[in-house]
């Protein structure tokens, strides 16, 4: 399999991964989201699509640039990919948690876990293919943003 194999395989996986969680999103934001109280930094419901959607493809084609070079590091590449699908599983869960179960603070714990286990992935992509790395920078900072807008979600309606 190629290079250019791998990466689509990977950007369709997460997009799925996408998509799969945005159905209980979607619910959420129309029925509970509007009811909570928000802080004055929160963005409109329309950017969170385009910018999930960038960095799901962002995510697919790193994964893909550490996937590619599994013959040459197969021990550090299946790692890294462990990690990278470990934290795509939490990904999806925050959205049942938060809209789903509608638990801001059980949110906040877990996306901190995800922040976490981002960063490890982060890290082990890095040693592997450096641009691969650096592609996970903006998901970090979105979800460093994300968390901060949970917390304040959850202290706001407490």
């Amino acid at each position: 399999m190629n290079k250019i194999t791998r990466i689509a395989i990977a950007v369709i996986v997460c997009l799925a991964v996408g998509y799969s969680s945005s159905t209980v999103t979607r619910e959420g934001v129309e029925t509970w989201y509007p009811t909570i109280l928000k802080p004055s930094f929160n963005p409109p419901n329309w950017v969170f699509m385009p910018v999930w959607t960038l960095l799901f493809i962002l995510m697919g084609v790193a994964a893909g640039l550490v996937w590619d070079k599994i013959k040459e590091q197969n021990e550090e590449v299946k790692k890294a990919l462990g990690f990278f699908l470990a934290q795509l599983i939490l990904n999806a869960v925050w959205s049942y948690i938060f809209f789903g179960l509608k638990n801001p603070m059980l949110a906040l714990i877990e996306i901190a876990l995800l922040w976490l286990m981002i960063y490890e992935t982060y890290l082990k992509f890095t040693k592997i293919n450096k641009t691969a790395g650096y592609l996970l920078i903006p998901y970090m900072a979105w979800v460093s943003f994300a968390g901060i807008l949970n917390a304040s979600i959850w202290w706001l309606n407490r």
